[in-house]
């Protein structure tokens, strides 16, 4: 028997993308996969819809649990215990993977060393998955995690969670998921993962479809919960990375990382605005906070950074 794939799928209010998320899963070339869907209490019929797939593919290795609402965390924890493979596929109920992209990540495992970690290659589209606009993503090349951290706050680029094709025994040593994490979660365990790997194997032609422009974004969520878990996933993440390697570089990777921050949290959140550019300073870079398009850097200039920023979010809203 071939190595046994198990692919976690949390899922909450999925019901539009449900079955082809499932379809994906049980397309790929690889033979050897069982599916675990948990179901995050929904309010509409992704649960039933699951029930239905299942009932009509009941030759495949599908099982469906249902949970009290905890959130995705939650979910991919409950998920894991149920989980027989040797290797995690996460796959969130609104993305889709391609046929080939677990099959061509085992592969380029084969030759690696023990608890190496497959990254891929990301798209994000909107209804049809021919139409993916694929990232091009510094993070992409990196091959260890510290590495992976370094860029990813030096350039803002990231790996979606479906990028990731993980060996069972590697998330076994790097710990749960943090369910006291309603945003950024992903970011913090992978973070754990990658610096817990013996490597990271860029697999550029295993591609993954991130659906976007499916009701609310969970990613851009201003509500107070939201931006404390923000917050507290780029403390705990920067220092993972610093424990990891305390250079000058991952220093002011991290350090990026809080200027960052400080501008994303502004005005929302002031007082973890200000914790932010603290944190920076810690860490020896500037207190100014990082991001926005150029007119805000220039405009800055003018009248100062949280006027510009003010400025910028209003014009967001009203558009």
């Amino acid at each position: 028997m071939s190595t046994l794939v198990s692919i976690l799928v949390p899922a909450y209010n999925a019901s539009s993308s449900i079955s082809a998320a499932l379809s994906s899963a049980f397309a790929q070339t690889w033979p050897n996969v069982e599916v675990i869907v948990v179901d995050d209490n929904s309010s509409d019929d992704t649960l039933s819809r699951a029930q239905t797939f299942a009932a009509q593919h009941s030759g495949r290795e599908l099982r469906i649990i249902s949970q009290p609402k905890a959130g995705a965390a939650s979910a991919r924890n409950h998920a894991l215990r149920f989980a027989r493979g040797d290797f995690i596929q996460f796959l969130d109920a609104d993305d889709l993977l391609a046929p080939d992209k677990i099959a061509l990540q085992l592969d380029a495992l084969r030759s690696a060393q023990p608890l190496a970690l497959a990254s891929g290659t990301w798209g994000r589209f909107q209804s049809q998955p021919d139409e993916t606009r694929w990232s091009n993503e510094a993070v992409a090349k990196a091959r260890s995690g510290v590495e992976f951290l370094q860029l990813h706050y030096e350039t803002g680029s990231m790996m979606q969670t479906s990028a990731w094709l993980a060996p069972r025994a590697l998330l076994d040593l790097s710990g749960p998921w943090d369910e006291s994490l309603s945003l950024n979660d992903d970011g913090e365990y992978f973070a754990r993962v990658m610096l817990r790997s013996s490597a990271i194997v860029p697999v550029p032609t295993a591609r993954c479809h991130y659906r976007t422009g499916i009701g609310p974004s969970l990613s851009r969520r201003r509500d107070p919960c939201a931006l404390v878990s923000l917050h507290r996933s780029i403390a705990l993440t920067t220092a993972h990375l610093i424990a990891a390697d305390s250079s000058v570089r991952s220093c002011a990777a991290a350090g990026r990382a809080w200027r960052t921050l400080a501008f994303e949290l502004y005005p929302d959140a002031p007082s973890l605005a200000c914790s932010a550019r603290a944190a920076a300073v810690g860490l020896g870079e500037p207190s100014t906070p990082l991001g926005g398009p150029a007119w805000v850097g220039h405009l800055a200039r003018f009248i100062g950074w949280s006027l510009a920023r003010r400025l910028h979010v209003l014009r967001d809203r009203l558009l």
